[in-house]
């Protein structure tokens, strides 16, 4: 998943996250979100983002 960016809040800045995954969290609703989990490639923290559901289709 090369070029995903996220915001680091220990540096306060939008840097690329090394090491990333893919993972589910749970949501509200008993649903399951998508998230990139990985590293910032500066201080090591921990980062994360939410990524978009999947699109319904239309009937």
């Amino acid at each position: 998943m090369a070029g995903e960016t996220g915001y680091c809040v220990k540096c306060k800045a939008k840097r690329p996250i090394s090491e990333a995954k893919e993972v589910s969290m749970k949501g509200k609703g008993g649903v399951s979100r998508r998230e990139l989990k990985g590293k910032c490639p500066k201080c090591t923290t921990t980062m994360f983002r939410i990524l978009g559901g999947v699109a319904k289709k239309k009937k």
